[in-house]
């Protein structure tokens, strides 16, 4: 099967409304039966100085996913976009899925940044998403920024069968590092045979590209820039594979989730 796939990056800014107004710019490229993601933090904003929490306007934040969760039943597509959410006076860095259906799936990050811990509760579990695309399942698994350097998630991901790894970013302030990102999402996609698509919140100086690599760790699209900017790709599922899981030595060495 294939599927259409878009990867936004732009400018994420601490205001939800100019967010919104720049998600929903993008949503109007859509066909239907297109899976959308967006950076980390892409509804409410996001910052390395974690006091932007104090600006979250929650009402606003929740009445901006409600108008996601609508425009992707309303347009029959899959939208996944990143939001910083409080929920019982805890704070969670959030991927939230919206599908054609009306349902809203959540994964909160399980490895936060050494400037979020303290102030970010952490999630608890790694799970898989079932999309419907075209009346065929689809299953994906979510990881947000950081987690591109844990290998032992991604891989626990496809083995529990994601077919696609989503990872919502927001890595910016020293370009240097651009090239060691990139060569570990390159590994993400070889090692794990699955899809990966990511994307970067737009800035001057980006840790890591907006990109989508493919099972064999080919890169299909990739994005540097400081400004909006869209990858249309083209995910042909036939080429998901688990060769290389398969042969893993699990009498050797074997990977376990401790929670379901």
């Amino acid at each position: 099967m294939n599927i259409n796939a878009l990867i936004a990056q732009f400018p994420v800014s601490l205001s939800i409304s100019r967010n919104l107004e720049i998600i929903d710019s993008v949503l109007e490229q859509t066909n239907i039966g297109d899976l959308v993601i967006f950076p980390e933090g892409s509804i409410s904003g996001y910052s390395t100085d974690t006091s932007f929490l104090k600006q979250i306007n929650q009402p606003e934040l929740m009445n901006g996913i409600k108008h996601l969760r609508a425009e992707a039943e309303k347009r029959k597509i899959n939208v996944w976009a990143g939001a910083c959410v409080n929920i019982d006076d805890k704070w969670f860095n959030a991927a939230y899925g919206f599908s054609p259906d009306g349902k809203t799936q959540v994964y909160h990050k399980i490895n936060l940044a050494n400037h979020e811990r303290g102030t970010f509760s952490t999630g608890n579990s790694l799970p898989i998403f079932e999309l419907n695309i075209f009346d065929e399942k689809i299953v994906i698994g979510v990881q947000i920024c950081r987690e591109l350097r844990f290998p032992e998630q991604w891989g626990w991901l496809a083995r529990r069968g994601a077919q696609i790894i989503l990872h919502l970013n927001n890595a910016t302030g020293d370009s240097s590092y651009q090239p060691i990102w990139k060569s570990h999402l390159v590994s993400r996609a070889a090692e794990t045979q699955r899809f990966v698509l990511s994307a970067n919140n737009a800035a001057i100086e980006q840790v890591s590209p907006t990109i989508a690599i493919d099972p064999d760790g080919h890169i299909i699209g990739e994005v540097v820039s400081p400004k909006l900017d869209v990858l249309h790709v083209e995910l042909d599922l036939s080429k998901v594979s688990n060769w290389y899981l398969n042969q893993s030595r699990t009498d050797v060495v074997e990977i376990k989730s401790c929670h379901n």
